[in-house]
């Protein structure tokens, strides 16, 4: 049977109980989790590349009107429960830390629109529009968040890496898994021996590799897997 062709609540079922004897549990989000916030993914049927491929313009937005979605209070109840080890992102809209997710618990590959970063050092802070002198060693600061091109923060994806070799459950959540060097994470897990779980609507080139697979929204498998998850821990 393939990773994504049974029941799936069982498939629920079997994520809960992996996630259950995981010693290292690690997440990764991509712009999936958050079309529920109100913010347009990528790939997706309205995402942004997907329209422009179409001849369509950008779908209108404010960052400042998005908020947590079910899906990121899920993560946050994982996290309560002692069942995120880590979360890696590679999404920019701070809704992650919004939620309640430590910040020692995740790495923001391409940064955060509502933090400031030096450019001469790893000096962060939130975004004041006054502000632009590192207050450490008076270097510059501009937006943390990485356009298209630029190299993605080091100490951000040398934390991911170190967490995805040591992970033995890796679960992609709303991730296409096409974008570079971020999508070379879950690779990094698989190379280390981790089960690794896609949840996301649309092909990834790693589907043929995962070994448990979930076509549904991130909503419908999330929240079930919390509930699951307790129901399992109850009964021990």
């Amino acid at each position: 049977m393939a990773p994504g062709d049974s029941d799936p609540q069982e498939r629920i079922k079997l994520l809960a109980r992996w996630t259950r004897v995981a010693k290292y549990p690690v997440f990764f989000t991509g712009a999936g989790i958050s079309t529920e916030s109100g913010l347009p993914d990528f790939r997706g049927p309205d995402g942004v590349w997907t329209r422009r491929a179409k001849g369509l313009g950008p779908v209108e937005f404010d960052w400042a009107d998005a908020k947590p979605n079910l899906s990121h209070k899920a993560l946050l109840d994982l996290q309560e429960l002692g069942a995120l080890a880590f979360l890696i992102s590679q999404n920019v809209d701070n809704l992650h830390l919004e939620s309640g997710i430590r910040p020692e618990l995740l790495a923001e590959l391409h940064g955060n629109v509502t933090k400031l970063q030096c450019t001469d050092c790893d000096f962060k802070c939130d975004n004041f529009p006054d502000l632009h002198t590192c207050p450490i060693c008076n270097g510059k600061l501009v937006s943390s968040v990485v356009d298209f091109g630029d190299s993605l923060p080091e100490k951000e994806v040398q934390e991911a890496e170190r967490h995805s070799k040591s992970s033995d459950l890796f679960v992609v959540v709303g991730s296409s898994l096409m974008v570079y060097p971020a999508a070379n994470m879950p690779r990094v897990a698989l190379s280390a021996g981790a089960r690794l779980v896609i949840i996301n609507q649309g092909e990834t080139p790693l589907d043929n590799y995962c070994h448990l697979r979930f076509n549904e929204s991130i909503g419908d498998v999330l929240s079930p897997l919390v509930l699951e998850l307790n129901t399992l821990l109850n009964t021990d």
